[in-house]
């Protein structure tokens, strides 16, 4: 009986022992292990984002490499959608309209000509845009345009614009009624109170390939008036190069800004709405970047279509904004719900460079 008294005693006395440790060791630990935080990050936009980086500290082990790493890549990939806030909607290019006129091949993204979609009437101060391939000695023959801002942007061949009150073989050296656009040029046509020229490819065996855009002005009863520009092609290969920008002065613009036609952006073609334009040759693998606005709009809502042009067989193809959606050749983006400064992502994917044409308005 003493010995089982002397038993249970030493018994008793082993279990607080290992009580009192266990304390002391948590104890111990709690002081020297710091507890997790889990940090609020902001985006350049200004939206929160505690999720993804609580739940992966949460989970962190400590001293683990491998998980710090899973914990850097997927912050990475959240934060990758600056544009968390705006709503991107693809429009494919077969939902464009599209007529084979044996000379003239050509599809619409807005309604235009024959071809209606109440769907895609315009898109800000958008009102169209039309990929053409016209064929050799063969075009447009001279006819008017009124009250709208209209813009050739030539992606291949040959095309050469004539004002109507010049005679053929007798236009002297190329001016902004005559020239003869290749590769990198624009050509710019305020149609204002009206206005009457021909797009001619007068190429003997080429076919031009060329996007024709149309902006609605921001007043009506403009004075007409041409503006022709080259843009070079290595500056596409670095970033995005803006083509069109707002007239300085803006809707009130005087008689001598009309005259000066100064743009708010240097080295680019005045036009005659809060729009910008840009163009961007964007190797495989390789992002650039659109400043929405371009630091030149007036209204700091805005829109802005992507389309990439049919220049490489298929073969090109981008991604936007970091989101899963591929984009082929042909196909276009309406991306709302942005102002201006946001940034915009524009990723090559495919296998060719991808030339980019960035339409940005209110």
């Amino acid at each position: 009986m003493h010995r089982l008294i002397i038993t249970l005693s030493v018994l008793v006395a082993l279990i607080c022992t290992i009580i009192y440790n266990s304390n002391t060791i948590k104890s111990f630990l709690q002081d020297i292990v710091p507890k997790h935080h889990h940090p609020v990050i902001n985006t350049s936009q200004g939206t929160t984002l505690p999720s993804v980086a609580k739940d992966l500290n949460s989970r962190r082990p400590i001293s683990s490499s491998i998980s710090s790493l899973q914990h850097m890549t997927a912050l990475k990939n959240t934060m990758s959608k600056s544009l968390s806030h705006a709503k991107i909607t693809p429009h494919l290019s077969a939902a464009r309209g599209h007529s084979d006129h044996g000379w003239l091949n050509t599809y619409h993204s807005f309604s235009f000509a024959g071809w209606s979609n109440p769907n895609f009437t315009h898109f800000g101060s958008l009102r169209v845009l039309n990929e053409d391939r016209v064929k050799p000695n063969s075009g447009f023959p001279t006819h008017p345009h009124r009250d709208f801002e209209i813009f050739s942007y030539i992606l291949s061949g040959e095309l050469t614009h004539r004002d109507s009150m010049l005679k053929k073989g007798a236009e002297g050296s190329q001016s902004d009624k005559f020239y003869r656009m290749r590769r990198g040029d624009v050509q710019f046509t305020t149609g204002g109170t009206g206005i009457a020229h021909s797009e001619q490819n007068e190429h003997g065996k080429d076919t031009v390939h060329f996007l024709q855009i149309w902006a609605i002005p921001w007043r009506r009863g403009l004075a007409p008036r041409y503006h022709t520009r080259s843009f070079d092609e290595e500056k596409k290969r670095l970033g995005f190069v803006p083509i069109l920008s707002p007239l300085k002065g803006g809707p009130d613009a005087t008689h001598q800004q009309e005259q000066v036609a100064e743009p708010t952006i240097d080295g680019t073609i005045p036009i005659h709405a809060d729009f910008v334009m840009g163009a961007g040759i964007i190797a495989p693998q390789t992002k650039f970047e659109w400043v929405v606005g371009a630091n030149a709009a007036e209204n700091p809502k805005r829109k802005v279509y992507i389309h990439l042009p049919m220049t490489k067989g298929g073969k090109a193809k981008i991604r936007l904004d970091g989101r899963e959606e591929v984009y082929s050749e042909g196909d276009g983006a309406f991306v709302d719900n942005v102002r201006a400064g946001d940034k915009l992502f524009v990723e090559s994917v495919g296998e060719a460079e991808a030339e980019v044409v960035v339409l940005d308005t209110a």
